[in-house]
C-alpha cells in the first residue's frame, strides 16, 4: 500500500506519552462498511495499537458479568507470585456461582488457580487469589479500581474479583476492549487464555483436574486464542474473544448478546478484512535528509481508504533536554489525517539504543516465573516444599 509522507520539522518540547496514547485510542474512523450484532454493547480492538475499530454503545456501563476475571487475572498476574500456594477460606469454599470445587484448606498454586478462574470461571479461584494477592477480597477490589484507573477505563468501577452481580459493579465494552488488549499483551496471560485444556495436580485424589476451557471461540475460529466467558441472569450472555491471524490480534467485545459466538465471528472477520496492518515505519530506517535513525517498527491497523491521509511529523527535542542527553533525538509522529495514532523515538544512525530490547525487565521477570511455575507442575509435593524454602530464602536474603 502506498504512503504519501509529508515531513515537517517543527521545534517543539517533549510531548506526554499520555497525550499520544489517548490519542491513540480516540483514532477510530468512520467504518468501511456497516457491521451489525445482537448485543446491547460492543467493540473491537487491534491488540497491539489498541485502536478501537468499532464501537456500538461502547461507553456505557453495564453488568459484565465473568468477564470481570479479565481484571482479576491480570491484577493477580501483576501483583503476586505464580509459584506461591494459595490456601482456600471458607468465604472462597462458599461462593455461589461457576466453581472449580476447591475444598476448605485446600492449597494450589497461583498459577493454576489463575487456569480455574479462566478457564473455568471458578468464582471460588477469583475469592481464593482476592485474599491471597491483595491480603482481603476487598482489598484486592482496590487494586483492580486502581489499575482501572491507571488504564484509564472511565466507565468502570469493580465490587468484587468475580463479577456476580452487585450494584455498582460495572464496566463498558470500549473499556473492556483497551483492557483485553493490556492483558493479552502480557505472555502469562496470552497462554493462560489460549489454552483449551490444563491439568492440575489433585491433592485429594490419584486422578489430576482437569479443566477445559468454556470459550468455545478456541474450537469455532481459525486463529483464535482468547479470552473469556460471561453470565449472569441480570448480564445474560457476555462474552470477550481474540485472534491472530497474519500476525495480527484483534478482540472483541459483547455484553448482552443473544447470540454472541456467530457474532463474534462475524466481528473478528469484519475486523481482519477492513483493517489489516500496515508497516508505516520500519526499525533503522534512514530520516531522508537528517543523520538520524528511525529507532522502532511502527505498524498500524489501517483501512484502504485512510491510505492517502497518512502524514508524518518530525518533532526534534531540545539539545539540552534529558531525552536528548540520553540519546533521542526526537519523535516521528504518525497522524490520520488530524489525528495523532502513535509517535516513535529517533536515534543517531549509529547510536546503541538501536540494538537495546524493547522487553521490560518487569515482563521478562513475569514470564520467568510463569516457566518456574510450569516446570513444578511435574516435580513431586517433597521438591515443591524445597523450592519454596529456596525461594524464600533467596528472596529475603539467607
Amino acid at each position: 500500500m502506498y504512503f504519501r509522507i509529508m515531513r515537517k520539522i517543527v521545534a517543539l518540547g517533549c510531548m506526554t506519552a499520555l497525550l499520544a496514547l489517548t490519542s491513540l485510542h480516540e483514532a477510530a474512523h468512520a467504518s468501511p462498511s456497516t457491521l451489525y450484532t445482537n448485543a446491547k454493547g460492543s467493540a473491537l480492538i487491534d491488540v497491539e495499537s489498541g485502536r478501537l475499530l468499532y464501537s456500538s454503545n461502547g461507553d456505557t456501563s453495564m453488568r459484565i458479568a465473568s468477564l470481570t476475571k479479565i481484571m482479576t487475572a491480570i491484577v493477580a498476574i501483576d501483583n503476586g507470585k505464580l509459584t506461591d500456594m494459595v490456601k482456600t477460606s471458607k468465604r472462597a469454599v462458599g461462593k455461589e456461582g461457576s466453581s472449580i470445587y476447591l475444598q476448605l484448606g485446600e492449597e494450589m498454586s497461583l498459577l493454576h488457580m489463575l487456569y480455574g478462574l479462566m478457564l473455568r470461571s471458578g468464582n471460588d479461584a477469583a475469592t481464593a487469589i482476592a485474599e491471597h494477592v491483595g491480603g482481603s477480597e476487598e482489598g484486592f477490589v482496590h487494586l483492580m479500581n486502581e489499575k482501572a484507573i491507571f488504564l484509564g477505563l472511565t466507565h468502570t468501577q469493580f465490587k468484587n474479583p468475580h463479577g456476580l452481580d452487585e450494584e455498582g459493579h460495572y464496566s463498558s465494552a470500549n473499556d473492556l476492549a483497551k483492557l483485553t488488549a493490556y492483558a493479552l499483551k502480557n505472555d502469562v496471560f496470552a497462554e493462560i487464555v489460549s489454552t483449551r485444556v490444563k491439568k492440575v495436580p489433585n491433592p485429594h485424589e490419584k486422578w489430576e483436574y482437569s479443566y477445559i476451557n468454556k470459550n468455545k471461540m478456541l474450537n469455532m475460529y481459525e486463529g483464535a486464542d482468547g479470552v473469556k466467558t460471561g453470565y449472569t441472569k441480570k448480564s445474560l450472555r457476555c462474552l470477550v474473544s481474540s485472534a491472530t491471524r497474519n500476525g495480527q490480534q484483534i478482540a472483541a467485545v459483547t455484553i448482552n448478546d443473544g447470540d454472541d459466538w456467530s457474532d463474534h465471528r462475524k466481528m473478528l472477520d469484519w475486523g481482519f478484512k477492513h483493517y489489516p496492518l500496515q508497516e508505516i515505519a520500519s526499525k533503522g530506517q534512514p530520516i531522508a535528509g537528517y543523520p538520524y535513525t528511525v529507532g522502532q517498527s511502527f505498524i498500524y491497523p489501517v483501512a484502504e481508504q485512510e491510505a492517502d491521509e497518512i502524514q508524518s511529523r518530525l518533532v526534534l527535542h531540545p539539545a539540552d533536554s534529558i531525552r536528548s542527553t540520553f540519546g533521542e533525538r526526537g519523535v516521528l509522529e504518525w497522524y490520520i489525517g488530524k489525528h495523532l495514532i502513535g509517535f516513535i523515538p529517533i536515534y543517531d544512525a549509529a547510536s546503541p539504543k538501536l540494538e537495546q530490547s524493547t522487553k521490560s525487565s518487569k515482563a521478562a521477570q513475569t514470564l520467568a516465573d510463569f516457566r518456574r511455575a510450569s516446570k513444578a507442575d511435574r516435580l513431586d509435593p517433597m521438591i515443591n516444599s524445597v523450592l519454596k524454602v529456596l525461594d524464600a530464602l533467596f528472596e529475603h536474603g539467607a
